[in-house]
């Protein structure tokens, strides 16, 4: 009893501490400002959907898919670290918030940020990739397996709750207010993607180089 309760704690702390979901609320709530009550809430929905399947078909499926497709995570770093410093990019020219169009163009724009990159590689990361594959390797029994994807769901819950609790806040700050943070955002993701970027290159270039 004692390793299982240790080992739900150690898969909820890290989930929680790595998919970060007080981090992902201030980027999905300027990317989604423009869009009403119904949309956000399809979008949240859809994010934490995607990210959970994404997380469970790794956590069993990982290290055969890595194997098999010659994939590393370093891989997953550079491609993530580059979505990112796209997405803060845009997001310090305040450009992410100006995404009300055309009525019969919002469907597609909630399917498109809700997979890339709200899903993929905001909540979902390498970081939560490879934490799934290490847990669900340390989990021997069946009983530790039923622990880590109650962990994983119950993360995955909170992380909903916050991001529809984003309405509110873009409420209360307003436009000025919520370009305003939408730029300083948007500074520190491009941060995170360089970050993102040589924590993935790096090994990748030492791997080049030893190989000479």
């Amino acid at each position: 009893m004692t390793e299982i309760i240790a080992f739900g704690i150690l898969s909820f702390t890290t989930f929680f501490t790595i998919i970060n979901p007080l981090g992902v609320m201030p980027i999905f709530m300027t990317m989604t400002s423009e869009l009403d009550a119904a949309s956000r809430k399809s979008t949240a929905k859809k994010a934490i959907l995607a990210s959970f399947v994404t997380i469970i078909i790794f956590a069993f499926t990982g290290q055969v898919l890595f194997k098999f497709f010659g994939i590393s995570v370093n891989s997953f770093r550079v491609v993530g670290g580059v979505i990112f410093f796209l997405m803060g990019m845009d997001m310090l020219q305040a450009r992410l918030g100006k995404v009300k169009v055309q009525e019969a163009e919002i469907k597609t724009y909630v399917n498109d940020i809700s997979i890339t990159p709200l899903a993929i590689p905001m909540i979902c990361g390498p970081g939560a990739i490879t934490n799934a594959i290490v847990l669900m390797e340390d989990a021997a029994t069946f009983e530790l397996k039923l622990i880590l994807i109650g962990a994983i769901v119950l993360v995955m819950s909170i992380t909903l709750s916050i991001l529809l609790s984003a309405g509110k806040i873009i409420k209360l700050l307003g436009q000025t207010g919520n370009n305003v943070m939408m730029r300083l955002m948007g500074l520190i993701i491009m941060v995170i993607a360089i970050e993102f970027f040589l924590s993935g290159f790096k090994p990748i270039f030492q791997d080049i180089i030893s190989g000479q």
